[in-house]
């Protein structure tokens, strides 16, 4: 019976836990969270996202474009005075009512292959607005990652003022008992006091600070500020791959989806250009309609759908056309696509040039802040340990003010770059994960 009761407490107990992991609801969020959120709902790449459907719509026209095309028109009118007949083609001099009716097609054989040239015109561009989107993507997750590093660094600020203050409150306490009692120096006091309106207008600061970043990151979200929950650490790690700035640049060219999207610009450029100089060749087309008259006063006494069957006209043509002259038109836009081709080479040099100055300073600034970060990281051992000797010696009376808040204000300003260089550091290491392509968010 012993070991029955102990076996049902503990199920009892594991259920109960179960139950409670269960109906536990999820009230912060992770950065890949935000970082989905962001893809989800911002506006600004919804309407980047646009570019898309208005790439596939273009290419799908331009393949339509080598379709026939089919008109019909119907027309009607009323005539006075003297006239012609529409079916007799002879004077008349009456009112009557009269019409017609047409059904033409038209079809292009050759036209220097400008069609053809276009579609793939087209589907470059297509190509191409799809990984600009994915740049776009890409850059959107750098700024929510950017924003809620922020968001930490002020939060971790907020509460290193928030103990910064605590400090200095316990010490103007205590100064304001030993100084009723006449044991303090009212000098030390004051200065003690006006730290304390210091410490508190930081706290203000910093509190700003952190809602004004909490304010970035939920715009990035499209939500309201006060449904942004709060934000999961992010775990500190010194380790980090080390990149040459060579090796990244290569690497960095070769996956991000910028210079892919610029490999196919400069497709889409070349094709504008032949689609330009097709107009340089004859253009051949084919024509073929059917049509019919109606007159009120035709001689045969016909109504309207006899007329329209009894007067029936069919024809087929063959359209060429051969340029000869149009004012240097064609020349003018062949060399005016010509430069724009130049140009889109011209903006990947650019921005290959700008990636080996971007990527070489991220290495650069990794390698300095694995350094900031171990300075200031003895920095803080040893200012910690001259501040409890200093504080020792103030509560003993064997000290002023000056040399406290001195020693003090050393640890603070230590222990805030501390926070802050561990931050840019997490940064900075998913600003070299992006360049190497392992960003996995």
């Amino acid at each position: 019976m012993k070991n029955l009761f102990i076996v049902t407490v503990v199920f009892i107990i594991s259920y109960s836990s179960a139950i409670s992991v269960v109906g536990q609801t999820h009230t912060s969020l992770s950065l890949t969270e935000c970082v989905q959120l962001a893809i989800e709902h911002n506006p600004t790449l919804k309407q980047t996202e646009l570019n898309l459907y208005r790439n596939e719509v273009n290419y799908k026209q331009a393949r339509y474009n080598r379709l026939p095309s089919l008109e019909g028109n119907i027309d009607h009118g009323y005539n006075e005075g003297r006239s012609v007949n529409a079916t007799t083609n002879q004077f008349v001099n009456t009112s009557y009512f009269s019409g017609g009716q047409s059904l033409y097609l038209s079809a292009p054989i050759f036209n220097g292959f400008q069609i053809l040239h276009d579609i793939r015109r087209r589907a470059s561009a297509r190509e191409a607005g799809k990984f600009e989107f994915e740049g776009v993507v890409n850059e959107l997750k750098l700024d929510v990652i950017e924003a809620y590093v922020l968001v930490l660094t002020a939060q971790d600020m907020l509460q290193q003022t928030e103990g910064q203050l605590t400090v200095t409150q316990e010490t103007v306490d205590r100064m304001e008992i030993m100084q009723r009692e006449g044991a303090a120096d009212p000098g030390d006091f004051y200065d003690l006091k006006g730290q304390l309106r210091t410490d508190q207008n930081l706290l203000e600061t910093n509190r700003q600070a952190l809602y004004n970043r909490r304010l970035r990151l939920a715009a990035l979200l499209n939500m309201a500020i006060d449904e942004l929950p709060e934000l999961e650490p992010l775990l500190f790690s010194i380790d980090q791959k080390p990149y040459s700035g060579v090796e990244l640049y290569h690497t960095a060219k070769g996956v991000l989806p910028q210079f892919k999207a610029l490999d196919w610009r400069v497709k889409e450029a070349q094709q504008q250009v032949k689609v330009m100089k097709s107009d340089y060749y004859p253009s051949l087309s084919l024509s073929a309609g059917i049509q019919s008259r109606f007159s009120s006063i035709d001689d045969s006494g016909f109504n309207y759908w006899q007329q329209f069957r009894n007067y029936p006209s069919k024809g087929i043509s063959f359209n060429l056309r051969i340029p000869i002259f149009n004012k240097m038109k064609v020349r003018t836009q062949v060399t005016l696509a010509n430069l724009d081709l130049d140009e889109v080479k011209w903006e990947r040099q650019i921005q290959e040039n700008q990636l080996r100055e971007e990527t070489a300073k991220a290495v650069f600034s990794m390698k300095t802040l694995r350094e900031n970060v171990h300075n200031l990281r003895e920095q803080e051992q040893s200012y910690q340990e001259a501040f409890r000797i200093a504080q020792v010696h103030f509560d003993a009376g064997n000290s002023n003010s000056v040399i406290f808040l001195t020693a003090k204000n050393k640890l603070d300003h230590t222990r805030n770059a501390l926070v802050i260089k561990q931050y840019e550091w997490i940064m900075q290491k998913y600003i070299n994960d992006y360049y190497a392509g392992t960003l996995d968010l």
